[in-house]
């Protein structure tokens, strides 16, 4: 069993390492402030191929592999989440939904200015306004599953009503809305696949959404980390760092512990996604892991810096806000246990 990333993984790694801390870092904090959709750090993030990072080369992807796409993923939100959830919609809802799923005029279409970061994808469970094409499925045929289908719905169609942008506690910029449709009528061009097949294409989607997720929530625990680390190596109490306090050592201790599997989860379920047919089971548990060691640990680092991670402001309050939302979007922790419980009864 091989747990080495191979060299051209370490190396694309290492790239979007240095992307993340010289770029996406820089802006992180006034990205949260503003509210403001980060587009010009989306088009410099293309430039790294990192808005069709496993997109085939002929239709403008990098081409590169899933556990690439997941360590690219966690990279970024280690700077910024909500430049990182904005980067794995567009890959994982979008993108590659209509590489999978898609015809060849919609390939054409929109997986090129996807992937330049020309137009960003919108995946119709929470949506943004700046989307150049959403993903949206309607009911077509009978009651169920098998009557329903998927279909491209470009911005601006008539009929097409965008909401408010919601105030939300964090991931801020992520500019999640409401869409309504009123008389919206799509031609033919617009089915993606065959109809009926929405909800194939749906589940399909969330296996890759959820390992994105998965790698987003992980980057953000690892930098509540650090922060924690910095914090206790520098803060003295009593005439030393309180790192060397038992209960500081502890906490730190959990967290990494707790990361480092949730990590293996995160890579396992990526390496599945390359490799397997269907890997929805794979891709639950490494969300539901991932998100709620991060969560864990974002709050263990407010209680290390105690009122200078309480604080407006601070990193640790920033982590702490965006990292709640790993535990709802894509599937709540609660749903991922019923995928997972029902795998367990069906194969016990």
């Amino acid at each position: 069993m091989r747990l080495e990333l191979t060299a051209e993984q370490a190396e694309f790694q290492q790239q979007i390492e240095a992307f993340a801390r010289d770029v996406v870092a820089f802006r992180a904090a006034g990205i949260d402030r503003s509210g403001e959709f980060p587009a010009d750090v989306i088009h410099a993030a293309a430039q790294h191929g990192l808005c069709g990072v496993t997109i085939p080369k002929q239709w403008g992807g990098a081409g590169r592999d899933y556990v690439s796409y997941a360590l690219a993923i966690e990279a970024i939100a280690r700077a910024s989440a909500t430049v990182a959830v904005a980067l794995s919609v567009t890959n994982s809802l979008v993108a590659e939904v209509i590489a999978y799923a898609g015809r060849d005029h919609q390939r054409e279409r929109w997986l090129r200015p996807l992937a330049r970061g020309e137009a960003v994808g919108s995946f119709a469970l929470s949506s943004g306004d700046h989307a150049g094409v959403i993903v949206v499925w309607a009911r077509t045929g009978e009651p169920g599953a098998k009557g329903i289908s998927c279909f491209l719905v470009e911005a601006g169609v008539s009929g097409l009503h965008v909401g408010k942008h919601e105030d939300k506690m964090g991931l801020r910029a992520s500019t999640t809305v409401s869409l309504s449709f009123e008389d919206l009528r799509l031609p033919a061009s617009a089915l993606m696949g065959a109809e009926g097949q929405g909800f194939g294409i749906a589940m399909a989607a969330l296996d890759g959404g959820r390992v994105g997720i998965a790698a987003q929530a992980t980057g953000i625990g690892l930098a509540a980390l650090d922060a924690a680390v910095r914090y206790a190596k520098d803060r003295q109490a009593f005439g030393q760092p309180i790192a060397n306090y038992q209960a500081i050592q502890w906490m730190l201790a959990d967290m990494a512990t707790e990361l480092a599997a949730a990590r293996m989860l995160m890579l396992k379920a990526a390496s599945a996604k390359e490799t397997q047919d269907k890997s929805t089971v794979e891709a639950s548990m490494a969300k539901l892991a991932a998100s709620e060691a991060a969560h864990k640990a974002a709050d263990k680092a407010m209680q290390i810096l105690a009122s200078a991670g309480y604080r407006r402001g601070s990193v640790v309050e920033r982590l702490f806000r965006d990292v709640r939302a790993t535990e709802i979007y894509q599937g709540t922790s609660e749903a991922q246990r019923m995928i997972i419980a029902a795998n367990v009864l069906a194969n016990g």
